[in-house]
C-alpha cells in the first residue's frame, strides 16, 4: 500500500506546501523518519545524499514548533555553508504557510545582518559549526529552549575536524531535547557522538535508490558562478545537440537563462510553474515536435516529462540531491539511444559532485571547456561542409547569374567568393563568443582552516581577488550604471554590449563589477560605437547606460 504526506499526521499546512512543490508520495526515509519524529524520538539514520532527508526531519520540526516564540526552538548543523543554504531555503519554503521564520548562519559573511535577526527572534537557525560557536561564546546565539537538533551530513562534518565544534554546541543545547543525526556512513566517531548525545535513537538504515545508466556519458565544467552562461554557449557551440533540457534552479532562472540563450542565437523556451497548464502542454508540444529544440525547466515543472529522443541534458545549476540528478540525467539515453549529460559545476560544488558520483557509484569525467579558437575551427567546417554539399548539388544557377553579373562588373572572383562567405555569417554575430575567467579550484576543506581569535580554527572564505588593474594599452574604461546590487554578472555585460554595439565579444576586457556601477574595458577602436549604443543595453529589464569612466 503506498504512503502519502496526508497519511503521516503531518499539519495541513505543511501537506499543502510539500504537494505544490511536485511531492505527493513520501520518499522511503520520510516514510520511515516522520512518525517518529513527530513523537519526539530521537533518530539516528543513516542515507546517502539524495534520498529526501531534508524533508524527512524538517517537516516534523515545522509541524512540533509554536511560530512567533521569539526563541530558537530548533537547530541544524551542516558541514558547509551551501548545504546549510539549502537546508534553509527548503525549510522557509515548507513553513511559508505557517509562517515560522528560519536563519541561516554561515562564515564568510558580515555577522551584522545576522546578529539582528537574532535579536528580532527566529524560529530555526541552520549553520555552519564554526560561525554557531562564534555567535555563541559572543552571547548573541541563545540555545537554552531548543527543542529538537539535527546533525546533517555528519561524516562530512566529522571529515572536515568539526566534532570538537559539534560538541561545544550540543553542551550549549538542554539535555532533554530531540536529537537527529544523518550519516552517510557511521564510523567510530560518529557512532561514539550518537552514544554520548541520544537517548536511544531509532536506527534507521535506507538503501541507495535507482543509478544512472551506462548509456549516458556524463561530464562536468569546472566555472565560476558568472561564466556559467558563457561556458553553457560555448557547448552548445560544438555538441551535437538534437534537443537539449536544461535544468536551472528556479522559476526566474529558467526564464532568464531562455531569454539569454535565445539572444545569442540559440532559441530556447522555458518550462516552469508560472505557465498555465494550456501554455505548458503548448510548449511540450513543440518540442516532442521539433519545433524547438531547447528547453529550460525546473526539477518540478519538467514531473512527468515522457520523451524519449532528448540528446542532452545540462545541470546549468546542480541539484541538491543525489537522487534528482539521476532523475535529471535519466531523460537522455533512453530507448536503447546514447545520450550526453552536462554539469556546470562552481568550485564550492565539487564536494557535492563527489556525494553524487558516491551514490551513483559511477565516475563524472571533469572536462575541459572549447576555447575560442576550437570553437571558431568549428564554425568554418561547418560553413566548409555546406559549401561542399551545395557545390556538389550544383543548384545555384540564379546565384551563378549574379556572379557573372559582378564579374562583368569588374569584381575579382575570389573577392566575390569572399564577399559571398562573409555575408553567409553574419549570423554569427548573434553569438559572440564570451570570455572565461579562470578558475581557482576550492582546497580541500579540511586544510583550509586558520586560526582565529581564540585559537580555535574556522574556514576561510573563498573567492578570486578582483583584477583591479588600470586598463590596458589600447582600451578605453567604460562605466554601466548597474552592479552587484541589480545582479549584474560577467557574462550580461559582454553579451549585451557584444550584441547591441555589434562588436566582436572576445575582444571585450577587464570588467570590474562594484557594488553600483560596473567598469568595462573595450577596444579603442570600437569605443565609440559602444558609447552611441547607450540606453540601447538591458539586462533583466533593466536598462543600461554607458558612459566614459
Amino acid at each position: 500500500m503506498t504512503t502519502e504526506f496526508t497519511d503521516l499526521g503531518l499539519h495541513p499546512q505543511l501537506v499543502q506546501a510539500v504537494t505544490e512543490r511536485g511531492y505527493t508520495t513520501p520518499t522511503p526515509i520520510q516514510t520511515a523518519v516522520i512518525p517518529p519524529m513527530l513523537s519526539g524520538q530521537d533518530i539516528l539514520g543513516q542515507a546517502q545524499t539524495g534520498t529526501g532527508k531534508t524533508a524527512a526531519f524538517s517537516l516534523p520540526i515545522l509541524h512540533n514548533l509554536v511560530p512567533g516564540q521569539g526563541h530558537v526552538q530548533a537547530l541544524v548543523l551542516a558541514p558547509t555553508r551551501e548545504l546549510g543554504l539549502q537546508v534553509a531555503e527548503a525549510m522557509e519554503e515548507y513553513g511559508r504557510y505557517r509562517h515560522i521564520s528560519v536563519l541561516a548562519v554561515y562564515g564568510g559573511t558580515p555577522y551584522g545582518p545576522q546578529i539582528g535577526a537574532l535579536r528580532r527572534g527566529v524560529d530555526i537557525v541552520v549553520g555552519t559549526p564554526g560561525r554557531l560557536l562564534d555567535l555563541i561564546q559572543s552571547k548573541k546565539l541563545d540555545l537554552s529552549q531548543v527543542q529538537t537538533v539535527v546533525l546533517d551530513e555528519a561524516d562530512e562534518m566529522l571529515s572536515m575536524g568539526f566534532i570538537e565544534d559539534i560538541e561545544a554546541i550540543l553542551q550549549q543545547t538542554p539535555t532533554e531535547r530531540q536529537t537527529a543525526l544523518f550519516s552517510a556512513t557511521l564510523p567510530a566517531q560518529i557512532r561514539h557522538l550518537a552514544d554520548k548525545y541520544m537517548r536511544e535513537p531509532q536506527a534507521i538504515t535506507i538503501e541507495r535508490a535507482q543509478r544512472t545508466v551506462s548509456t549516458i556519458e556524463q561530464r562536468a565544467y569546472l566555472v565560476n558562478e558568472e561564466d556559467k552562461l558563457a561556458a553553457l554557449t560555448r557547448l552548445f557551440e560544438v555538441e551535437p545537440i538534437t534537443s537539449a533540457l536544461i535544468f536551472a534552479r528556479t522559476r526566474q532562472g529558467t526564464a532568464e537563462l531562455a531569454n539569454e540563450l535565445t539572444v545569442r542565437g540559440f532559441p530556447a523556451e522555458a518550462l516552469n510553474g508560472d505557465l498555465s497548464q494550456q501554455a505548458r502542454e503548448q510548449v511540450l508540444n513543440r518540442f516532442r515536435n521539433n519545433q524547438i529544440k531547447v528547453l529550460v525547466a525546473t526539477d518540478v515543472a519538467a514531473r512527468g516529462l515522457d520523451i524519449d529522443d532528448i540528446s542532452h541534458v545540462f545541470n546549468f545549476d546542480l541539484p541538491q540531491d543525489a537522487e534528482i540528478y539521476v532523475h535529471r540525467v535519466g531523460r537522455t539515453g533512453r530507448a536503447g539511444k546514447t545520450g550526453v549529460a552536462l554539469t556546470l559545476l562552481t568550485p564550492k560544488e565539487q564536494w557535492r559532485l563527489r556525494k553524487i558520483e558516491q551514490y551513483t557509484r559511477q565516475k563524472v569525467t571533469l572536462a575541459a571547456l572549447p576555447t575560442i579558437e576550437d570553437i571558431q575551427n568549428r564554425r568554418e567546417a561547418e560553413l566548409m561542409e555546406k559549401m561542399d554539399v551545395w557545390l556538389k548539388r550544383g543548384r545555384c544557377a540564379r546565384e551563378r547569374e549574379l556572379v557573372t553579373q559582378l564579374a562583368a562588373e569588374g569584381h575579382d572572383l575570389l573577392e566575390i567568393a569572399a564577399v559571398a562567405l562573409k555575408l553567409a555569417r553574419a549570423e554569427e554575430k548573434q553569438r559572440p563568443i564570451a570570455r572565461i575567467s579562470e578558475v581557482v579550484a576550492e582546497p580541500e576543506r579540511r586544510n583550509k582552516r586558520e586560526k582565529f581569535g581564540n585559537g580555535r580554527t574556522r574556514s576561510k572564505g573563498n573567492g578570486r581577488k578582483p583584477n583591479s588593474n588600470s586598463h590596458e594599452k589600447g582600451m578605453v574604461r567604460l562605466s554601466l550604471n548597474a552592479g552587484k546590487m541589480d545582479g549584474l554578472r560577467v557574462n550580461d555585460v559582454v553579451g549585451t554590449i557584444a550584441f547591441h554595439a555589434d562588436i566582436p565579444g572576445s575582444t571585450i576586457g577587464a570588467i570590474h563589477i562594484q557594488e553600483e556601477r560596473t567598469l568595462v574595458d573595450v577596444p579603442q577602436q570600437f569605443a565609440g560605437k559602444v558609447l552611441a549604443k547607450t540606453g540601447s543595453y538591458r539586462v533583466r529589464q533593466k536598462r543600461l547606460n554607458v558612459e566614459l569612466a
